[in-house]
Formats: structure tokens, sequence, C-alpha cells
């Protein structure tokens, strides 16, 4: 989503539920996610293994052009496990940071100040190397390598070695549908979307405290989406720039 506002404790009116494409229960979920209640409040967390499944990244179809949305995506693109949107994006869609596809950068670091989410620094990066290792880094301590096969930057980090980003508030009255990625300490990837507008303090523990998280990057939030290749699951007709993927091996 193009840049927004901080989450601070200056409030915003509270939006809508998430749009659920059908009910929630686990019977509708692709395999690797499952639902989950945290303080309260419903998430869909879908964990995946990188030693077994393939993370990718995707922006433009076969034209040449952005995908533009999950759903065209997922109707067009290769048949997945799951997808989500993966990192915010400019008018014309490009990243707004840092994008690695197939070895390729696309789009390079941003390393500068700005107003918005993507620059409440820590910000970071998530990449997959050649050998199916996943990280989640802060920009600071992100180094380009050739093994690198797949990355988005986004901004901020939710959680960073263990710890909360310091900027959050315990539970701000700014509330969005979110969704985010975080890596555990055995190399697991986990997705997770909100069902509900939540905090990013209360995202943030989630990802930490329910998911065994030690690092964590937003992704986005209120053109938060995720499907699968039955069609989408959560949210539906939000724009999308980068797109993340999950493909059997």
């Amino acid at each position: 989503m193009p840049m927004r506002f901080v989450d601070l404790i200056i409030g915003f009116a509270m939006l809508p539920l998430a749009t659920i494409a059908s009910p929630a229960g686990a019977a509708t979920l692709p395999g690797l996610c499952e639902p989950i209640t945290f303080e309260g409040d419903q998430f869909i967390a879908c964990t995946v293994d990188p030693s077994l499944h393939n993370i990718q990244l995707f922006l433009n179809g076969p034209d040449g052009q952005p995908y533009g949305s999950l759903e065209s995506f997922v109707s067009s693109g290769p048949a997945v496990a799951l997808a989500m949107n993966a990192g915010m994006y400019l008018p014309d869609l490009a990243p707004q940071g840092l994008y690695v596809e197939a070895g390729r950068t696309l789009t390079p670091l941003a390393t500068g100040d700005g107003d918005g989410n993507f620059y409440l620094k820590p910000n970071g990066v998530f990449f997959i190397t050649l050998d199916h290792r996943a990280a989640v880094v802060t920009t600071e301590a992100f180094r380009a390598a050739p093994d690198i096969a797949y990355a988005t930057q986004s901004g901020p980090m939710l959680v960073i070695g263990g710890a909360l980003h310091p900027a959050f508030a315990d539970n701000g009255v700014s509330r969005y549908v979110r969704n985010a990625v975080g890596v555990r300490a055995d190399g697991e990837v986990v997705f997770a979307i909100s069902l509900e507008t939540v905090s990013f303090g209360r995202f943030a523990r989630l990802f930490r405290d329910a998911l065994s998280c030690p690092d964590a990057l937003y992704l986005d939030g209120f053109v938060s989406e995720l499907a699968d290749d039955s069609g989408m699951i959560v949210g539906g007709g939000h724009a999308a720039g980068p797109i993340v993927a999950v493909l059997q091996r």
C-alpha cells in the first residue's frame, strides 16, 4: 500500500473487519494454515518449511505488467499452496523498497528517511536464499549477496531479536487488518494475517509470544489479503504490488 502514517497513540477511526471469502474454520484453510485466537482477536497463521516448499515473490505477469491484485495472480499465475501481498508499493505498483525476484534486483535497497510505516525504523527485509534458507533482518543489517533468490523490503519490523519495535504502544488505537512474516529459530517461516483490525503492538506480540518468531516484518495493512489456488480466503478487491507465494517443490 502507498505510504501511510504510523501507528502512534494518536487515534484513527477503526475500520471494518476483514472480508472473509469463506468461514475461517480449519477445513476451509490451506493445509499450511490454521486459525488462531490471541489476546481476544482472530488471526490466520500459515507455517512453511522452506526446505519442503518453494517460497517465491512475484510482481509482473507474463505480459511484463504487474499482476495488480492477488485475485489476478491466483487466477492467472502458477498453482500455489497460498499467496499473500508482500510489501508496500508506489502508485504504479512498483515496490517501495528492495525487491529481488529470481536472483535479479529490480528495486534497490531503500535506506533513506521518509513518512509512513515503511520508514518507521527499524524497517527490514525478508529474503530467501538459493539453498532455501529464509531470514528476516533489519535494513541496517541486510547485506546483498549473490545467493539471495528473493527479497522484499518493508516496514516497520515487528520483532527484532525477540524485542518488540520500540515505537509501538502496548495496544495503540490505530487499528487495521494487517499481515506480516516472521522466521523462527529453526528456519520455519510464518505468514499471518488478522481477521480483525488490530494494533501494531498486539500484532507484534502475536509473532513473538504465540508464533515463536524472534524476528518478524510487517508487510502491510488495510490492503492485507490471503489466497490459495482455489481463490481468495481473506480480502479481495485491493491492489497489490509484490506478492509472496508458496509452491510445492
